[in-house]
């Protein structure tokens, strides 16, 4: 395995990181431990999760990832080999069931949210405290256009900090990240950390794959001029890179067959681009997932690539990406596609 700095901390993480928000929903409890037993065992120390994982998110479910987590944590005693990292959820009137869905990154959501995201890790502080997705009206989850909201109601980003500020006092966390954010976003809660000596944002988790490099646009320069990395998700684009999906397959148990609402990798657009993708793999002889996974993890501004599956042997061949090299063949062919093709599903 292959470690990398933590943003500016003392911590190094593992370029692989297990993404986890299949337990609960495709994976069950069972299954979830023997991931991350796999995982561990390959050298993978970091471990991503979120308060209303498994996705897709539904009230009976909400919270069963992190307690999948937690009970493992509990059965193995290794809190100490792991970097764990979960999520506070921004404002959405799809989440009514959580927190009466009046959801808002103030002081009250956030004590109530870590308090309950430890109790279902069964730890008692949190590595990485991210917030999932800005409190403001802005641009992402696939969204392009900037469109201002005069009636917007938001919490300041100072006061936010604030806040995560007086945890981390208390031990409750060590580092904070955000995800789904922008340039302005980031720049402004590194701004004021360094202004008013808050804590410094040690990393962004935000899509990246080869069907969307849009982070490269703006945010790139700056996860990589800020030591602040980049925690890379959809590195398979929810598994259509693998190419399974082409020529209308609909395979059995697969996210994009069991559910509708995963659409965003799902255009014509995107499935030229992916032909292409899965061509230039198998002429190079190489797994076209693999090559997928390679290319997000040898990118200089990726802290780690957060990898995921429903099975072992996805998940085995999925670690097994960290040790391919992409030649400056396959590269240029890789920008090639790029160009003509840019960012299909951003």
């Amino acid at each position: 395995m292959i470690y990398r700095p933590l943003g500016q901390t003392d911590i190094e993480v593992s370029a692989l990181c297990l993404g986890t928000m299949t337990y609960g929903e495709q994976n069950s409890e069972t299954e979830a431990h023997k991931q991350l037993d796999q995982a561990l065992d390959a050298g993978i120390n970091l471990i991503d999760t979120a308060e209303m994982y498994p996705v897709p998110p539904r009230a009976e479910t909400q919270g069963l990832t992190e307690r999948h987590i937690g009970t493992w944590l509990a059965s193995r005693g290794r809190r100490d080999r792991v970097i764990l990292a979960t999520k506070v959820a921004g404002p959405g009137e799809w989440l009514n069931y959580i927190r009466d869905g009046n959801l808002h990154l103030d002081k009250s959501n956030i004590e109530t949210a870590l308090e309950q995201s430890l109790q279902r890790l069964q730890t008692d502080y949190i590595d990485i405290y991210q917030l999932h997705w800005p409190d403001r009206h802005t641009n992402y989850f696939g969204e392009l256009g900037y469109r201002p909201d005069k009636e917007e109601q938001t919490t300041p980003i100072l006061e936010t900090l604030q806040v995560l500020s007086d945890l981390i006092k208390a031990g409750k966390i060590r580092h904070i990240g955000v995800s789904n954010e922008t340039p302005w976003g980031l720049m402004r809660y590194l701004q004021l950390a360094e202004e008013l000596d808050l804590p410094r944002v040690v990393s962004i988790q935000n899509p990246y794959n080869l069907l969307n490099r849009t982070f490269e646009i703006g945010l790139a320069e700056i996860a990589h001029r800020e030591a602040c990395g980049l925690l890379a998700y959809s590195p398979m684009a929810f598994g259509v890179l693998s190419g399974k999906y082409l020529d209308g397959q609909q395979p059995s148990g697969a996210r994009l067959t069991l559910f509708e609402r995963f659409n965003r990798y799902s255009n014509p657009e995107t499935d030229r681009a992916t032909e292409r993708y899965v061509a230039l793999a198998r002429e190079q002889n190489l797994n076209p997932a693999q090559m997928a996974l390679a290319f997000v993890t040898s990118r200089p501004f990726v802290t780690s690539n957060i990898i995921g599956a429903t099975t072992l042997a996805q998940l085995d061949q999925n670690i097994d990406s960290i040790h391919m090299t992409l030649s400056d063949e396959t590269l240029q062919g890789i920008e090639a596609i790029h160009r003509q093709q840019p960012n299909p599903s951003p």
